[in-house]
């Protein structure tokens, strides 16, 4: 079992979803965040007056997939998440050592 952690923007939250149902995924979790990455900030002007905007909005994805969907999983996210432009965001991939369902008790990729 893996656990993918996918960062994207915000505009791109329902595409992912619909992609991403279709590849596999029974559940996910969103939250939203501030972050930055290579692009650190940028500066805007709002009427008239310079500021610097130094964490970008952010969707962050986590879903848990059995090993062998892992990269149906990928694929989808970069199919619905890419614009090309930088801030698109980045797809972790991590090891899952156990799942457990708590209503069942049910473990493993059955808990999936």
């Amino acid at each position: 079992m893996k656990l993918i952690t996918a960062v994207i923007r915000p505009e791109k939250l329902e595409d992912v979803r619909r992609a991403v149902a279709h590849a596999y995924v029974t559940g996910m979790t969103v939250t939203e965040v501030l972050g930055f990455g290579r692009q650190r900030g940028h500066d805007k002007l709002y009427r008239g007056a310079e500021y610097r905007i130094e964490f970008r909005p952010k969707f962050v994805l986590e879903m848990a997939v059995r090993a062998r969907d892992v990269d149906a999983v990928i694929a989808a996210i970069l199919r619905a998440a890419a614009t090309g432009e930088v801030g698109d965001g980045k797809i972790l991939v991590s090891p899952l050592e156990n799942v457990v369902r708590i209503r069942t008790g049910e473990q493993g990729p059955d808990a999936l």
